[in-house]
């Protein structure tokens, strides 16, 4: 059971708080967490759960926001986490984003979210088909009408009729002209590379994400051509487990509109598509600095959007950077950040440069670490493949659509 949620800006300020029992959490619980924040050093790797001297805390960032939960008492740490995820879903899909100003200027409606999605601390109602039936989501129309007659509320008088529905995921008796359901395979490979350039880890992390416009109650049926690779499924609440458990099949009612079927691991991938060779020597005062990138293994598809970023250590001074191709920045907090986008055909992109130790250091001690980015769209690493898609209970055939994209998640290459 949860007694309260915070939302906490990137500088650490309450934007919201949402009691959720009759035990009041004081705000002071926030100063504790940010002050171990700050110690930590790096908050992206900040542990989900922490245990505090009055509090068990569980906690999310997403877009520099920090979604944080408050409970005295055991529950299971994952259904915390999970609810904040949905909190944190919802609000970016009824907000068109999120950031400080989007939270500011809709706390009626965020408010008014967080009372439909948990009630006395217990997660209620977490679907989006049902909350957008409930309460509207923000427009300029709906902000004309609260300033004229002074009703901020957005509300719905009805209740929605898949509340009381077996499918209460999917809105009651939708209707299109045009059929249609789209598929995406989304991938992001975690990956390490050793100075040695060997490769240490690499895995994929993907989700299957179904966009749906399909009038009535259709039953689909996804099949993979190779589902024997996938570690560490989680479905989303239409998918019937049994065929999956049987037969590797997801069957499933879908709700209306885009939302995440699956999510899965592919583990020990034995080899990355592109590669990153650092190398840096110092003596005397400096340290001389090249970094080559080019295509290991060709997915058949065009890499682009590739960038490799690092921080520069403590102990530099300045820094000059160049590069053959694609432009250099250094950022104000010592970020090196390259651009790169595609790899040509006639060259090999490389930056090279020298950067200036402080006073009295005659060798650098301690070697930064390279993020990798990349994009390729129309292919899924993971090697994984969609065989089929059947639809039943509909009038006639649907448009079906089948996409692939793989990013680079976190993509660190040791110097």
């Amino acid at each position: 059971m949860l007694q309260c949620i915070f939302l906490l800006s990137d500088s650490g300020e309450v934007m919201l708080e949402k009691q959720l029992t009759g035990q009041r959490v004081d705000r002071s619980i926030c100063a504790w967490f940010w002050e171990h924040t700050i110690s930590q050093g790096d908050f992206p790797k900040l542990q989900p759960v922490i245990a505090s001297p009055t509090h068990y805390l569980f906690q999310i960032l997403r877009e520099g926001i920090t979604f944080l939960a408050c409970t005295q008492v055991e529950m299971p740490p994952l259904m915390a986490i999970e609810f904040l995820c949905r909190v944190a879903d919802v609000l970016s899909d009824y907000l068109g984003g999120l950031n400080e100003d989007l939270i500011k200027d809709n706390f009626v409606i965020v408010y008014e979210l967080l009372d439909e999605m948990i009630d006395n601390g217990f997660p209620l109602t977490t679907e989006p088909n049902i909350l957008r039936e409930m309460i509207a989501p923000p427009n300029i129309v709906n902000k004309m009408l609260s300033v004229v007659t002074g009703n901020s509320s957005n509300m719905s008088d009805t209740l929605p009729g898949a509340t009381s529905s077996c499918i209460p995921w999917r809105t009651a008796d939708p209707k299109y002209a045009n059929n249609e359901v789209y598929v995406d395979l989304v991938e992001e490979m975690d990956a390490i590379v050793n100075r040695d350039g060997v490769l240490v880890k690499c895995e994929i992390y993907g989700e299957v994400q179904v966009n749906s416009h399909l009038s009535g109650v259709p039953d689909l049926t996804l099949s993979f051509a190779n589902p024997s690779i996938l570690d560490d499924v989680r479905f989303h609440p239409c998918v019937r487990f049994r065929p999956w458990e049987s037969q590797q099949i997801l069957s499933f009612v879908p709700p209306d509109g885009q939302f995440k079927l699956m999510s899965y691991r592919v583990r020990k991938l034995k080899s990355s598509p592109i590669y990153v060779k650092p190398q840096l020597t110092s003596d005397a005062g400096t340290c001389r600095v090249s970094v080559l990138v080019g295509i290991r293994n060709d997915p058949g598809k065009t890499i682009d959007s590739i960038t490799v970023q690092f921080q520069l250590p403590p102990c530099i001074l300045s820094a000059d950077l160049t590069s053959n191709y694609g432009t250099v920045n250094i950022l104000a907090n010592k970020t090196c950040s390259w651009s790169i986008g595609r790899i040509p055909k006639d060259k090999a992109p490389a930056m090279s440069g020298t950067l200036v130790l402080e006073t009295g250091l005659e060798r650098l001690h301690v070697f930064p670490t390279f993020q990798v980015g990349f994009r390729i769209m129309g292919v899924a690493l993971s090697g994984l493949q969609i065989d089929k898609l059947d639809l039943k209970n509909l009038p006639k055939p649907p448009y079906k659509g089948f996409r692939a994209l793989t990013r680079a998640g976190e993509f660190e290459v040791r110097s």
